[in-house]
């Protein structure tokens, strides 16, 4: 079904993993796409890997989301493509150093938040800026390990992911009244090159448990993407109308019945929240 059919769709880090597999599925979902990633050839050969169709366009765009000029760089090629841009999709992402927070390089520490954080910060704002305008847009950004539990040895990309759904809540609730809709999306654990970083690192940087799930994750077939990939088609369509400010897990959430919850979901469900003691049944903190 053409659910996405002629919307203008941006999705960074689409050259690889998740991200190619997001393109797909919005291209079968008939958008037009503007992808953004770090390497010509690889973006080529995702752009070329698409089925041909006459009534739809796809631009790709080299770009490097470590440099904080390049959002702007991308709004502005973005607004010369399309007359208006219906749904961004913050997807790129670096693992960034891995071990105690104390033994990581600064500056790498500090780069993993400019690409994790800071960029798709950028580009939601430059976002909003341009589609305000047009009284609609979608965006979704990805959540990932430690956006909602500790993830020891990981710690510059479990800090930007956790900033990133607080973000999106808030931006969220900021938009609400422009007819845009922000939600995250925190697809599962994939076979993707974040986590062949893991291994490559080892257990002592990385902690046993992290490298032995990569591992494992890394030996058998990956479903998890898919089903990924189409909560993002889901969001980006009108079906997710009125959905926004939520983190929504796309292996364990009934996402597909959601618009059936809208009432619910004004409420805090799906959010990030503080466990306070009678949460777990414990009376002592009541006063």
């Amino acid at each position: 079904m053409d659910v996405l059919r002629q919307r203008n769709c941006l999705i960074t880090g689409a050259s690889r993993g998740f991200g190619a597999k997001v393109a797909a599925a919005f291209w079968e979902a008939g958008a037009n796409l503007m992808l953004i990633a770090r390497t010509a050839s690889a973006l080529k050969q995702v752009a070329d890997g698409l089925p041909c169709r006459a009534d739809q366009r796809v631009i790709t765009l080299v770009a490097d989301l470590s440099d904080p000029q390049v959002p702007d760089q991308i709004i502005a090629e973005a607004r010369k493509e399309f007359t208006a841009l219906d749904v961004l999709v913050n997807n790129a992402g670096i693992q960034g150093p891995i071990g105690p927070c104390w033994e990581n390089d600064w500056q790498a520490w500090q780069a993993s938040l400019q690409v994790n954080l800071l960029a798709p910060i950028a580009l939601c704002r430059l976002y909003v800026s341009w589609m305000a305008r047009q009284g609609r847009g979608k965006i979704i950004n990805l959540s990932g390990g430690g956006a909602t539990n500790p993830r020891p040895n990981l710690s510059a990309y479990a800090t930007a992911k956790v900033a990133v759904v607080r973000f999106s809540e808030t931006l969220a609730e900021e938009t609400r009244s422009l007819g845009i809709q922000v939600n995250c999306v925190a697809p599962g654990a994939m076979g993707t090159a974040m986590l062949a970083a893991i291994v490559e690192a080892g257990p002592q940087a990385a902690s046993q448990r992290e490298y032995d799930q990569a591992v494992k994750i890394l030996s058998r077939e990956d479903a998890t993407s898919e089903r990924a990939a189409a909560l993002c088609v889901f969001l980006a369509s009108s079906a997710s109308d009125g959905i926004t400010g939520k983190l929504i897990s796309a292996v364990w959430d009934p996402w597909e019945t959601l618009p059936d919850h809208l009432d619910d979901l004004r409420t805090d469900v799906y959010t990030l929240r503080r466990i306070v003691p009678k949460d777990r049944d414990m009376s002592w903190s009541e006063r």
